[in-house]
């Protein structure tokens, strides 16, 4: 249908593109999430766990309670990013999810090691579920919008999250490069097989700005992002440059700290996801 989200959970038409109900995981019955959006990255290396929380940060501060599911399972930064070490308890219902400063819910397996340094040498099928674990077995508390980190690429974790969490839509996080038309591709056909709405780019390490003059560097050349988005009629809702600022804060469990006003325009587009 023309008009499909690609969220069936609360649908009730009948459609040859409708997915199974026992496809869709169930939430935890102590929790509640209103909107699900997937950040994801047809490549590793661009900033999307950078923007995944930019984004959440964002949210935050126009005063929606929101929360991060960090699905990149062998490469979890998001506790990095906001300085959380361990969840905030557990019990018979499920497990709490860490808070940071800035009341930000965040679930990542780096939560649960003994040390943040160990290597989670899983297969493809078990990484999978211990994203859907996250979802079915975590107590997220009143929810309004929750962004999932996904990892780079189109494998196992991003198939079993759109197919088992009810995701209003993603955004792809890109870079200057010029593989981006054939990656960028690869990421949109995937969403668009599994019928989940694309809502946009947003292109990361667009350019550096000279501290001196203002002048705008294309440090990773020319982009073609603009070439893609009108290929597939979809907007591109920032274009962010590079900031060491944003990495020390990063590093340093601040990203709470950093100024996210360069993500004002990609809210509005969340918001009527």
């Amino acid at each position: 249908m023309s008009s499909c989200n690609g969220n069936c959970s609360t649908c009730g038409s009948n459609c040859s593109d409708r997915k199974a109900e026992s496809q869709l995981a169930k939430l935890n019955p102590k929790a509640r999430v209103n909107k699900v959006i997937a950040v994801v990255s047809g490549k590793g290396g661009v900033g999307k766990s950078t923007v995944t929380s930019s984004l959440a940060v964002a949210m935050a501060k126009k005063g929606h309670r929101v929360g991060i599911l960090d699905a990149d399972i062998t490469g979890p930064s998001i506790p990095t990013a906001f300085g959380v070490t361990e969840c905030s308890g557990a019990n018979e219902d499920g497990l709490y999810p860490a808070i940071t400063a800035g009341g930000i819910q965040v679930m990542s397996i780096n939560l649960l090691l003994d040390n943040a340094t160990d290597p989670v040498v899983w297969r493809g099928p078990v990484i999978a579920g211990a994203v859907k674990q996250f979802w079915t077995d975590v107590i997220w508390e009143d929810v309004d919008y929750m962004f999932v980190d996904m990892p780079p690429g189109t494998g196992d974790v991003p198939l079993t999250v759109f197919q088992s969490l009810p995701v209003d839509g993603i955004i792809i996080v890109t870079s200057p490069q010029d593989l981006v038309s054939m990656i960028v591709a690869k990421a949109v056909n995937m969403a668009n097989m599994m019928h989940i709405p694309v809502l946009g780019f947003v292109e990361n390490y667009s350019y550096l700005e000279c501290p001196d003059c203002g002048k705008k560097i294309a440090v990773f050349g020319k982009s073609k992002l603009e070439e893609v988005a009108k290929k597939f009629d979809l907007p591109i809702l920032a274009k962010l440059p590079i900031d060491p600022k944003v990495a020390e804060a990063y590093d340093a469990g601040k990203m709470e700290e950093i100024d996210v006003s360069r993500m004002e325009g990609v809210l509005p587009t969340i918001e009527k996801a």
